[in-house]
């Protein structure tokens, strides 16, 4: 971000209103402690952080505490620091560059946890984006695009594409693109998630997403959320997001007293069922009929509803939530469980975030939050984030990344500030680039042998650009020297991490999207430590990481890209 050059102001001169002197000599060695709350303001309270300009103090000076000065001094000395000359001695780069990202490590906590599913994120995003002068447009419309101008478009609800055009755009000019996945292991709700009461425990059919109700999903506190769709007394269906955040729905493990079947291997479909509440109603009658063995049929919304293929209890729940009082309005449902532990810094200098769903809601954020802090001044490209759906289970889907989301989308910006121009689509491809941006995986202390030499990222040190031999990274010599560029203008680290080769390596959405486009495209994430599990950890300082390289790269890229022009 920008640092903008104080005006200088003598403290001599400085007067109180009432033209008396406003700041005594035994008053200005408490400028550096009131300095150093002004300069943390809004941000995380670390005791790393150091005030950004180093004050030299008086030794002969009294010590006097902020709060002992009358209003009039308190609000010269505010005036004072706030108009500061910057001194000729800086704090070193690296604790600059630490402080800076340190800003963002408390808000992607809140984030995470106040946003436990896909549709909840992409509303979030939506929402920052607005209060930023972004501008929602529908794929459903005609599009009239302007230099200048800030959009993002949604797909699905549970992915979206946001841009900012260049004020010196010319046609055929390219696309400065960062692309991740906003979707997470999860496990979502049957189509009829109502089972048969067993034992007295009411339980709820779930299926996986992916790689999800692995061990890691055991005896943790689950809760639900999702999106509703509603009929409103005007005929209109609408969305509306219910997020139920508390244990409701629990897995549990066996316990070991009872032997070898307490480790395992277990059953997905009968082994791994949530709980979600009591029914002991069976015990009221000595003997079972015929009817206590089979489905039963609720009477919320009447027979025939959706909300009666539903738990009723569940759909009371939802129907709370969202004020709802006649039942059969509901629609449908996409309700998926998840992990109700926050989002939370650790470690003994809190040096760490522990989460659930990170992958890859780090790189998303980071890469939104970075598209937000650029101007479209002085720009003559197109600047892109693209958040895909579908990417943990092959991003085949029309939201995924192999859609046409992202292309159709560039074409439609393209053509809209140009028109019927020869070859303009191929010129922008040709002139653009990808940032593939997908969590990594970190260093493991207990798990030194499994890493490559050399090619281990660690945590709180900058984005790990991601390598493959097989074409599962897009990552080449080119487009590695683009990046590094970007981040070296920016005082930016980068890291590189590449899998074994006796190792499985994973896949990101880059290679399709750089196919799609023929665009130059390298993969580049954030570590992260347990990959696939219901919670994982990462540094506290490495969303803050993400969205300096990645901004670095969506300004510095099209003055980079001159060197490379053939």
């Amino acid at each position: 971000m920008t640092k903008h050059p104080r005006k200088a102001v003598s403290m001599s001169n400085l007067k109180a209103p009432n033209g008396a002197p406003a700041v005594k000599p035994d008053t200005i060695s408490a400028l550096s402690e009131l300095r150093d709350v002004l300069d943390t303001i809004g941000r995380p309270q670390d005791s790393s952080i150091q005030p950004a300009y180093p004050i030299p103090q008086q030794q002969s000076a009294k010590r006097v505490s902020f709060a002992d000065l009358s209003p009039l001094q308190r609000d010269a000395i505010k005036t004072a620091i706030l108009t500061l000359p910057s001194p000729p001695t800086h704090a070193p780069e690296k604790q600059r560059k630490e402080r800076d990202a340190a800003y963002y490590t408390e808000p992607f906590c809140k984030f995470l946890t106040d946003n436990p599913t896909i549709f909840h994120v992409v509303d979030a995003f939506a929402a920052d984006l607005r209060a930023h002068g972004y501008k929602k447009i529908s794929e459903r419309d005609a599009w009239k695009i302007e230099k200048g101008g800030k959009n993002f478009v949604e797909r699905n609800g549970s992915s979206m594409i946001a841009f900012s055009v260049g004020d010196d755009y010319e046609p055929g000019n390219g696309a400065a693109m960062v692309a991740g996945h906003v979707d997470v292991l999860t496990a979502k709700l049957k189509p009829i998630p109502k089972l048969r009461t067993k034992a007295g425990y009411v339980q709820l059919g779930v299926a996986p997403y992916a790689g999800a109700l692995n061990s890691t999903w055991w005896d943790r506190d689950l809760g639900i959320g999702g999106r509703v769709l509603v009929k409103e007394s005007s005929g209109k269906i609408v969305t509306k997001l219910a997020k139920l955040n508390w244990p409701i729905a629990r897995i549990p493990t066996l316990a070991p007293h009872f032997g070898a079947v307490s480790n395992g291997p277990f059953n997905p479909e009968t082994q791994m069922v949530p709980i979600i509440g009591l029914d002991n109603s069976d015990l009221a009658s000595l003997v079972s009929t015929e009817d206590d063995l089979k489905f039963q049929t609720a009477s919320l919304g009447g027979a025939g509803t959706f909300a009666s293929t539903q738990p009723e209890r569940l759909v009371r729940a939802i129907a709370s939530e969202l004020g709802i009082s006649d039942y059969s309005t509901i629609v449908n449902w996409e309700l998926e469980l998840f992990d109700v532990q926050p989002a939370t810094t650790g470690g003994l200098d809190h040096e760490f975030i522990f989460a659930g769903r990170i992958d890859d809601r780090l790189c998303s954020y980071a890469a939104l939050q970075a598209l937000i802090n650029t101007t479209t001044a002085d720009s003559g490209i197109i600047k892109v984030v693209g958040l895909f759906d579908d990417e943990e289970i092959g991003s085949l889907l029309r939201q995924g990344a192999r859609g046409n989301f992202l292309p159709s989308t560039i074409e439609r910006i393209v053509d809209s500030l140009a028109g019927a121009t020869p070859n303009l689509i191929a010129r922008t491809f040709a002139n653009s680039f990808l940032v593939s941006s997908d969590v990594t995986h970190a260093v493991n202390p207990n798990f030194l042998n499994v890493y490559l030499e050399n090619h281990a990222p660690r945590l709180n040190v900058g984005v790990a650009v991601a390598a493959d031999s097989n074409g599962h990274m897009t990552t080449d010599s080119v487009s590695t020297a683009i990046l590094q560029r970007c981040a070296d203008k920016a005082g930016q680290t980068l890291q590189v991490f590449q899998i074994r080769n006796d190792s499985r390596s994973g896949g990101t959405v880059g290679p399709m999207l750089s196919s799609a486009m023929g665009v130059r495209a390298i993969d580049a994430g954030l570590g992260q430590l347990s990959m696939h599990s219901i919670r994982a950890t990462t540094g506290s300082l490495d969303p803050g990481h993400g969205v300096l390289l990645f901004q670095a790269f969506l300004e510095g890229f099209e003055e980079v890209d001159r060197e490379f022009r053939e």
